[in-house]
């Protein structure tokens, strides 16, 4: 265990406790519903990085332990606007990029394709890291954040010291996606069919905003979020590839959309779903209304330190802005080795 690590993980209960009670009298006196704290990123920052120019923020020591974290959809690095604090008092080094297609990252050519496959965000981060010079840090995210870094975690595992996934195991392919599911697991992914329609392409397009909150109200259902905070938020889905990127992402799932050749190695190598190796904390929120396979499902595609968390309280899909401290400690027990 380095010292650094060792000192975040002391220090780290303290600080949790004394900015959760601070954020927690603040709302208190406002009367105001949980997430609907005014926290929001220092000015961002933007590099060059593959195929993209990322939009990211950063906080903490430059010095110390990395930490990147990866938001999913319909949300944005507003996620962990609460996490990052945590994790910058602990003493890390905080990276919470835009993944393709939300707020200020952006395709460095018109003619690269608007590409949502799995495999080819999770090569963005490699690139990221690349860019900043970032050998190793430990890779956290939910929805497709999560799904990223177990991607990154098992085919890149020297660059990953340590990983935490919110609703566990996340790797698949395009034939496991065609694979048909009971009606009521169907019913679940509702959303998938529509964005396969170009009525669904239409609508999001068109209604976008109204989309987000609504996923965000099922996923979530207990999380009494404000306007302030979804709106915060839903400036990312302005990015003019947004739809392109999350249409072709769905339907690259189920198959009916095609990805780059570039990326049929790493595929092939992911739909014979690996198992991770590297140490790793998986999360999940007592009430997560989105879909997610039960723990004892997927406890054995993970090979090295394994521990898995139910994170109660009411918590949906969003666990990360929905219970920061839990997030936060299973970043720096995770990072612990």
């Amino acid at each position: 265990m380095s010292q650094e690590i060792d000192h975040a993980r002391r220090h780290f209960f303290g600080v949790a406790a004394g900015t959760l009670a601070a954020g927690l009298g603040a709302a208190a006196s406002a009367n105001a519903q949980p997430g609907s704290v005014d926290l929001s990123f220092a000015p961002l920052k933007q590099i060059d990085a593959g195929v993209l120019s990322v939009g990211y923020a950063e906080a903490g020591s430059p010095y110390g332990p990395v930490a990147i974290l990866l938001h999913g959809w319909p949300y944005d690095i507003h996620s962990f606007v609460d996490v990052v604090p945590l994790l910058a008092q602990a003493g890390y080094r905080v990276i919470v990029p835009y993944l393709r297609g939300y707020g200020l990252t952006q395709f460095l050519s018109s003619e690269t394709m608007r590409n949502g496959q799995p495999s080819a965000v999770a090569v963005d981060i490699i690139a990221l890291m690349d860019a900043l010079k970032i050998e190793k840090a430990v890779l956290a995210g939910f929805d497709w954040g999560a799904r990223t870094v177990n991607i990154m975690a098992a085919l890149w595992p020297e660059r990953c010291k340590a990983m935490v996934s919110v609703s566990g195991y996340l790797i698949g392919g395009q034939e496991a996606g065609k694979m048909a599911l009971p009606p009521g697991a169907e019913l679940q992914w509702w959303y998938q069919f529509y964005f396969a329609t170009e009525r669904g392409r239409a609508g999001y397009e068109q209604y976008r905003y109204e989309f987000a909150r609504l996923i965000w109200r099922l996923a979530s259902p207990r999380w009494k979020f404000d306007d302030a905070t979804f709106d915060r938020s839903a400036t990312a889905f302005e990015n003019e590839d947004h739809v392109a990127i999350v249409i072709h992402n769905y339907r690259w799932r189920l198959g009916i959309a095609e990805g780059e050749p570039k990326f049929d190695d790493l595929e092939k190598r992911l739909a014979a779903a690996p198992t991770i190796a590297v140490p790793t904390i998986t999360l999940e929120g007592d009430a997560n209304g989105a879909p997610h396979a039960p723990a004892n499902a997927y406890a054995g595609k993970f090979s090295g330190r394994y521990e898995h968390r139910v994170v109660s309280g009411g918590i949906g899909h969003n666990l990360p802005q929905e219970a920061p401290a839990a997030f936060a400690k299973a970043v720096v027990d995770a990072g612990a080795s």
